[in-house]
């Protein structure tokens, strides 16, 4: 992981907002389409309105993993108090460099932000076996293992927070 003072989650404030610090070991690529999200960058409603392609490289297909989508920002960045909006749940993912397979507990809710820049955040959890995960145990999966964040705002939307590489 990048130094904390480089680290796309640190400076786009998913580490401290909604994770606390936490070494990446296992690889996690999210794609829309032909674009692979990258930390802080912009993607428009549309382009987010159907579930991403997701992508586990976990060390074998007997490690089974949690995703869980949420948006720190909801309803708006200056008053987020639905903060960690629930978008997406999947469990049951297995460790293998090709598309994820799991099973969809919460469906895909495409972002729609009304008000300001959101960050959504797609955070990867190692289970501890298949079929052990649901909402009273998802918070003793300990620290993460992966995760990605996009920024998105309205369609017609401009301004606001911008990250930098």
């Amino acid at each position: 992981m990048a130094g904390r003072g480089t680290d796309p989650l640190v400076i786009g404030r998913v580490v401290g907002d909604v994770l606390d610090p936490f070494v990446r070991t296992t690889n996690l690529r999210v794609s829309y389409g032909a674009r692979t999200v990258a930390n802080g960058c912009e993607l428009k409603p549309s382009m987010v309105a159907h579930q991403p392609r997701v992508e586990v490289g976990g060390p074998d297909m007997r490690t089974f993993y949690t995703l869980v989508m949420v948006d720190p920002d909801a309803p708006s960045p200056s008053a987020p108090n639905l903060m960690e909006y629930l978008h997406w749940l999947v469990t049951d993912i297995p460790g293998t460099t090709g598309a994820a397979f799991g099973q969809e507990v919460t469906c895909y809710e495409p972002p729609r932000p009304t008000i300001g820049i959101h960050r959504f955040v797609l955070v990867l959890f190692q289970q501890l076996g298949r079929q052990t995960v649901d909402f009273a145990q998802l918070y003793n999966l300990g620290p993460p293992v992966a995760a990605v964040y996009f920024n998105c705002q309205r369609e017609a939307g401009s301004g606001g927070r911008r990250m930098y590489p």
